[in-house]
């Protein structure tokens, strides 16, 4: 969503839509046919084990996703569902992955945003009508074929966003908080900068995560590096809006017009989304105040405290 001036991007990816390609011993992903300016080459289902499997993030309401899932599925049973996050890019074969498998879907509990509140300017509305079987706790751990989940929540681009951890071979599967090929959209009321910011240090602090496979594009092969250098990017960018800010900028579209000059129009709403989320970060810390009460708007006014 960046200018990416401050930071490198992986966009080399092959999908192979409809192939399931196996990233690590035991783990095979499968890309939905759903490309866009947000969901980049489609979004990434995973599955685990061989003879038996856990799958991760069904993926978009897509025919052709779904069958190819089957095909990869084949006759081996599934133990669970998990979920990393309730976009509908996600979860929109939650229920005829649960139907046809009988598994369980476990994910974070919803911690639900009033429909009012919400910007309705991202292109994968949260699910409000998935039905959960057990919600995951942070830090929990789940028995799968291929080794010892541990739970990581890390709310930020949603607050229920959840990523797992495979401690064997060092693979965190990081859904939408972490990915190679751009930065995530933080979209208030649902995503929270300070939050996004905040597991941002706690995957810092890990020491166990070699890899990460994410919900869209390639792995981050470079764990710490990549995320010092998005905490680096997201400083700037919040600097360079307080100095908008305070330079007289009194409103997100001026502020977007500034900062985000050469960005392709498509991406432009997701942009606002990203500067509001700042905005809030700021507002929370008292540097910015707004002329509405509680949380900032997109069409809201903004000058400094």
């Amino acid at each position: 969503m960046s200018e990416r001036d401050d930071i490198r991007f992986d966009t080399e990816f092959d999908p192979r839509w409809g192939e399931p390609v196996e990233v690590r011993a035991g783990v095979a992903r499968l890309t939905a046919r759903n490309a866009g300016p947000m969901t980049f080459k489609g979004t990434n289902t995973y599955l685990l084990g061989e003879t038996r499997l856990v799958v991760i993030d069904p993926g978009p309401a897509d025919d052709g996703h779904f069958e190819a899932l089957q095909r990869a599925i084949g006759a081996r049973p599934v133990e669970a569902i998990l979920l990393t996050h309730r976009h509908r890019d996600h979860t929109g074969l939650v229920d005829r992955l649960r139907r046809s498998t009988r598994a369980p879907v476990l994910a974070a509990p919803p911690r639900a945003v009033a429909p009012t509140a919400r910007s309705g300017a991202t292109d994968a509305p949260p699910d409000d009508e998935l039905l959960v079987d057990r919600y995951l706790a942070d830090a929990e751990t789940l028995a799968t074929p291929v080794g010892t989940l541990e739970v990581v929540a890390t709310p930020g681009h949603t607050v229920d966003h959840l990523a797992f951890a495979l401690a064997g071979p060092g693979i965190l599967f990081s859904g939408d908080h972490v990915m190679a090929w751009s930065t995530t959209v933080v979209a208030p009321p649902e995503g929270s900068m300070a939050a996004f910011m905040a597991s941002i240090e706690r995957l810092l602090a890990r020491e166990t995560d070699r890899i990460y496979l994410p919900g869209h594009g390639g792995p981050v092969t470079r764990p710490k590096p990549f995320l010092r250098a998005l905490r680096t990017h997201r400083r700037m960018r919040e600097a360079g809006i307080l100095e908008r800010v305070r330079a007289g900028d009194g409103s997100v579209a001026e502020i977007v017009a500034a900062l985000y000059r050469s960005l392709d129009p498509q991406l432009r709403g997701a942009a606002a989304l990203s500067v509001l989320a700042h905005l809030e970060a700021l507002c929370q810390a008292g540097l910015v105040r707004t002329d509405s009460e509680g949380a900032p708007r997109v069409d809201g006014l903004f000058w400094p405290a």
